[in-house]
């Protein structure tokens, strides 16, 4: 099984590398940034795997609850 955990800080939660990414875009000429969010993308491979267990390991290992979102997408 293959999966996609995208991992992004809450919309409530300053991102300061993000606001350093939007002001650097338009330093370099890209005009009308309204926001810049970083986060990061972990690619699973794996056997034997459920959802439910995938689920649990984002949870608990791959994000910080507290500030971050995640999704999981299964791809196969």
């Amino acid at each position: 099984m293959k999966a996609v955990v995208t991992v992004m800080p809450k919309p409530a939660i300053l991102d300061p590398a993000g606001v350093a990414a939007g002001r650097a875009m338009d330093h370099l000429g890209l005009k009308g940034v309204r926001s810049v969010r970083i986060g990061k993308s972990i690619e699973i491979e794996v056997d034997g795997a459920d959802e439910k267990q995938l689920h649990e390991i984002c949870h608990d290992l791959l994000s910080n609850p507290v500030v971050e979102d995640y999704k999981l997408e299964i791809l196969s």
